[in-house]
């Protein structure tokens, strides 16, 4: 679906909205009563001499507002193509970033993971989703994960750990190191091989 009728179709579902606020009904009927009875009460004002004036005052009013909605609506669209930017961005970085990064629950459920953490794992990222990461950690670093989460819920930053990953075929020790994400609740991993740390 192209952007253009992605944007045709969210206007008319604002409209729909806006429509069903207004009167109750979202169908076209009601938006043309309901324009038939402004314009009415508005062509009334107009044609008395004493209320000619403010006819004029209101419909300017309308006017100006209508062009500030208009503004608005540019500035949303505006924000919202450098909020998709700068997202795509932060999500380029994410995966590309040389250390693996993982989101995990209070379980260590892996919601998330980038590339590096997926390579570190040995499989691919979707391989992981919704596995626990203290059971692919030998028993005494799946206690040390949990006791840095603990750390992390409580001082929203935890100390560095070192970790040992189950099958140890080539990867020596990991530094990891937990953040609590106060938005989802889970907390945010940063693993990188015990050699690459400075």
């Amino acid at each position: 679906m192209s952007d253009e009728s992605n944007e045709t179709e969210t206007a008319a579902r604002l409209r729909r909205r806006a429509l069903t606020r207004l009167t109750g009904r979202s169908d076209a009927g009601a938006a043309r009563a309901n324009s038939a009875s402004a314009l009415s009460a508005l062509h009334e004002l107009a044609s008395s001499p004493s209320t000619a004036g403010e006819a004029l005052t209101l419909l300017h009013e309308l006017q100006v507002h209508q062009v500030e909605i208009e503004l608005q609506d540019e500035e949303l669209r505006r924000s919202q193509v450098e909020l998709e930017g700068a997202l795509a961005r932060y999500v380029q970085l994410y995966d590309l970033a040389p250390f693996a990064y993982f989101s995990v629950d209070a379980d260590t459920a892996i919601y998330e993971v980038n590339l590096a953490g997926a390579r570190l794992l040995g499989a691919g990222r979707n391989t992981f989703l919704g596995r626990r990461l203290d059971q692919l950690l030998t028993p005494e670093s799946g206690r040390m994960l949990h006791a840095m989460l603990a750390q992390a819920r409580q001082n929203a930053v935890a100390g560095t750990v070192t970790l040992h990953l189950a099958s140890n075929d080539v990867v020596g020790a990991l530094q990891a190191r937990a953040s609590a994400d106060s938005v989802s609740g889970r907390f945010l991993l940063a693993i990188m091989d015990g050699g690459a740390a400075a």
